[in-house]
């Protein structure tokens, strides 16, 4: 079969990991790049070995020899180009979130439905090793019927280490749609739709002062919540409390766990920064007879009991922000165009997710229970021989 020529729009930092990643696959081939200005776009061309640069995005769509969008620009610019690049009979695989708003992201899906076309979103780390991992204990039955889990995302904001932070403290950023996404797919991926919300959002304050780098002593206002607790009731019958925050300085919180009825599944005990971001690091399980407070007496070596170390068969085992395996979500979505199934990043799926973040904002603002309109089905796992057999 005929490779799927993709033409990338922005290609900021991001772009490096994901057109290093791509040529990897013989299914794929990056024939454009776009940037704002011609001479980075044909810059990034010559570095990658792609063949046409051109200066704005809407030249990218509009080339006849692009088969597939990836959209790489900010979240802002999502949207636009999204739905100019399926108007024009364009596939596309976008960077998170798939729109601004719940409204945006079903005029995106319903239009690739009605043309047709196939429409995936990151983030694509939940096909990583350590959430397939999780994955597969939960589809054995190793863990029982899952009652429950919790997941945290908890910082104190980018102004220590970005350059130009003052987006995260605006509308469309703050931590529920800057990290959230990463944390809510890992979630959907493994126990499926979300159908009740409830929240309550508070902030730390009104403004920030940037303390180092080139925006030091920058007041930013603070238009956007910083502190998220949401509860999440799964169609599976799992209830899930979620946290997102810019206003933690230190928590020894796990980033994921999920409590089963034959034992309790953790990433990242240890790890502050490390969660479902991130493609791989160790899966921890406790089974009953592990548990700490079944004595009597409750002696030291009970309450040390070590968190078992789940072996991993499956690939993309990546702990590296800068080097890791980002794309593998559009190379499936490819395969799955060829195969005539569903993406597993899929449009229904980041869809869902943008809805039930907005959900979340909604039941804090009202004081309501919210319940998503949309549903998905769950994406298959990830063969362990994957691309082999996909």
């Amino acid at each position: 079969m005929e490779k799927i020529r993709i033409g990338v729009i922005g290609i900021g930092d991001i772009s490096d990991v994901y057109l290093n990643n791509l040529k990897q696959y013989d299914a794929v081939e990056v024939t454009a790049c776009a940037s704002r200005g011609l001479g980075k776009a044909q810059k990034k061309a010559a570095q990658h070995g792609i063949s046409k640069a051109y200066a704005s995005g809407a030249e990218v769509i509009a080339d006849p020899e692009v088969d597939l969008i990836l959209n790489l620009t900010t979240p802002q610019a999502h949207f636009t180009y999204n739905l100019a690049a399926l108007q024009a009979g364009k596939h596309v695989y976008t960077e998170k979130p798939l729109a601004m708003t719940y409204d945006e992201g079903r005029q995106l899906v319903s239009l690739a439905k009605e043309k047709g076309l196939l429409i995936g979103c990151a983030p694509d780390t939940f096909l990583g090793g350590r959430l397939q991992n999780i994955r597969e204990m939960i589809d054995s039955g190793e863990l029982g019927h899952i009652t429950g889990g919790g997941a945290y995302f908890v910082g104190h904001g980018h102004e220590f280490h970005h350059p130009s932070p003052a987006f995260f403290y605006q509308p469309g950023a703050g931590p529920l749609y800057d990290m959230g996404p990463y944390y809510m797919t890992a979630l959907l991926s493994l126990l499926g739709p979300v159908k009740q919300v409830c929240a309550m959002t508070t902030k730390a304050g009104e403004t920030r002062i940037v303390p180092s780098g080139p925006s030091k002593g920058q007041v930013l206002p603070v238009d956007v919540e910083t502190h998220i607790c949401a509860t999440l009731g799964f169609a599976c019958g799992a209830v899930v409390n979620l946290v997102c925050s810019f206003d933690v300085w230190d928590s020894e919180l796990p980033r994921l766990e999920l409590y089963g009825t034959k034992g309790t599944v953790l990433i990242d005990e240890k790890d502050p920064i490390s969660g479902p971001n991130l493609f791989g690091g160790d899966t921890l399980f406790r089974a009953p007879e592990q548990y700490r407070w079944a004595a009597p007496t409750r002696l030291p070596e009970h309450v040390n009991i070590p968190w078992t170390v789940v072996p991993n068969r499956h690939p993309f085992n990546s702990v590296s922000h800068a080097d890791n395996p980002r794309g593998i979500g559009l190379v499936d979505l490819v395969y799955a165009m060829q195969d005539g199934r569903a993406p597993r990043a899929s449009g229904d799926m980041a869809l869902h997710s943008l809805e039930v973040m907005e959900c979340i904002m909604k039941s804090a603002k009202e004081h309501v229970f919210c319940t998503p309109e949309t549903a998905f089905e769950r994406p298959a796992p990830l063969p362990v021989d994957f691309p082999a057999s996909r």
